[in-house]
């Protein structure tokens, strides 16, 4: 089987390409990359098959909206899907580092299943679960529950990430070895950090040795003091206690420093202060093998825009202020952030309801993080086509060592199509996803994932609008 992406803009950060070209698939791999692949040996096919469908190909309806096109054709022996990316970016599929996907243990939030249909909706081909579930995932028999599962549900390469510690308790080093052999990419304890330094560098000397990064979500809780926002005049007048800056800060100045002093290999998660890009720039130049990850949600909003009680904009961490959100905004911009993730973080309708105060953390991301990317980073005059396709591809696939991000021939074809004219407002009753919690919803944005491809298969194409 064969797909060819005609007419689109390719934007390939692993080649610095970014020209109209064309795409040839076959059998689930790229094969070409050029201007005017084989059109001479499809046109007479594709007349024929307009005609009839005596060969059993089947004619995909098209989107509207100049989207993506698709048809199907056959020429004998050989079958060819046909996608008219007119107008569209070609890229390499998305890949998200920071994935809550809540199974096992907390389903009624949601599913691998659910969750990797959000991720290709999203334009994602690879996702990275978050081993915070029930159980935690700190043995091998949790990560091939999920690696297993996600093979039966979805085309979406979802990778589990193993705790750091035993439950995620903070007491004990967890068999890192063993839930890598079984295919974790990297190691994490989101949703708090191992406050123990000396446990926290004896994994990191694995993790070392084993050639994998940690993920490091940045909180010392003895900061916390039961901080449910930003520690700033807003939370003063709603009597709300605050989480300071310091907070995020003071865990990414001795992540590094032990980074620095093992050799390991860190990504510090959601980073939403001006000193955390302060502090990665300056580990860099320090030569600590460090990177970094901004949310969409903390580069697109501050504290001000927190709406009196509405818990949809509460997270962990919390909205900054305007100062840090234009410091994550430079960072990105001069390649000291190095990648997107959206912190999916799905909770029920009924936990959200709950006071500001006793509401769980978190908002989901897979479904308008490409969105809000194109429309406040690129559209804002920080982002090139070719940065937006680096921090949310191409660099995210050099952390984990996962050899995808890239449309080079011999690669895997997972890719995008990516529609940089369409504008809508975010409406959240589409969804895949099965939970609903964003302060997105309701937003005019710029940009549509029109159709997702992973090994070569169409996994998500949008609907006629």
């Amino acid at each position: 089987m064969k797909l060819l992406i005609k007419n689109g803009r390719v934007i390939d950060p692993a080649t610095q390409t970014d020209a109209n070209a064309d795409v040839l698939v076959e059998d689930g791999r790229i094969v070409q990359v050029a201007p005017d692949i084989l059109m001479e040996n499809f046109q007479e096919s594709s007349h024929q098959n307009s005609q009839e469908d005596s060969k059993g190909s089947s004619v995909l309806s098209p989107n509207a909206c100049d989207g993506a096109k698709v048809s199907a054709t056959s020429r004998k022996d050989d079958s060819v899907t046909v996608v008219d990316a007119t107008g569209c970016f070609v890229m390499p599929g998305f890949i998200d580092l920071h994935v809550h996907l809540r199974d096992p243990g907390f389903e009624q939030k949601e599913t691998v299943e659910t969750g990797a249909a959000a991720a290709a909706r999203g334009g994602y081909t690879t996702i990275v679960a978050m081993p915070n579930t029930r159980p935690v995932v700190d043995n091998e028999d949790v990560v091939n529950y999920v690696h297993h599962k996600a093979k039966d549900v979805t085309k979406v390469n979802v990778l589990q990430a193993g705790a750091i510690t035993k439950g995620m308790a903070g007491t004990a080093l967890a068999d890192i070895e063993q839930m890598v052999r079984a295919g974790s990419p990297a190691i994490s304890e989101d949703g708090k950090s191992v406050m123990n330094a000396h446990l926290l560098r004896e994994a990191m000397k694995i993790t070392k040795r084993l050639d994998i990064p940690i993920l490091a979500h940045c909180e010392d809780s003895n900061l916390v003091n039961g901080g449910v926002v930003n520690e700033d005049e807003n939370a003063q007048k709603k009597g709300l206690p605050g989480i300071a800056n310091v907070v995020e800060d003071a865990i990414a100045i001795r992540d590094v420093l032990l980074a620095g002093d093992t050799g390991a290999q860190l990504h510090l998660c959601h980073c939403s202060t001006k000193g955390s890009v302060e502090i990665v720039e300056l580990a860099k130049k320090r030569g600590v093998r460090v990177s970094a990850e901004v949310c969409p949600h903390h580069f697109t909003l501050t504290s001000d825009d927190m709406e009196s009680g509405d818990t949809n904009y509460k997270m962990n961490p919390p909205l900054r202020t305007k100062k840090d959100v234009d410091a994550l905004r430079e960072g990105l911009k001069n390649g000291i952030m190095d990648v997107i993730s959206t912190d999916h973080a799905p909770h029920t309708k009924e936990e959200k309801n709950d006071s500001i105060m006793m509401a769980p953390f978190g908002i989901i991301g897979l479904e308008t993080a490409a969105a809000l990317t194109y429309t406040e980073l690129v559209l804002g005059g920080y982002l090139t086509p070719m940065q937006m396709a680096e921090k949310m591809s191409y660099n995210p696939a050099k952390v984990i060592s996962c050899g995808k991000g890239s449309l080079e021939p011999g690669k895997i074809a997972d890719i995008v199509i990516f529609d940089p004219q369409k504008k809508y407002r975010i409406d959240v009753s589409g969804f895949a996803s099965k939970a609903r919690n964003t302060p997105f919803h309701g937003r005019e944005v710029t940009g549509a994932v029109r159709m997702t491809i992973a090994d070569g298969t169409i996994i998500y194409q949008a609907e006629e609008t």
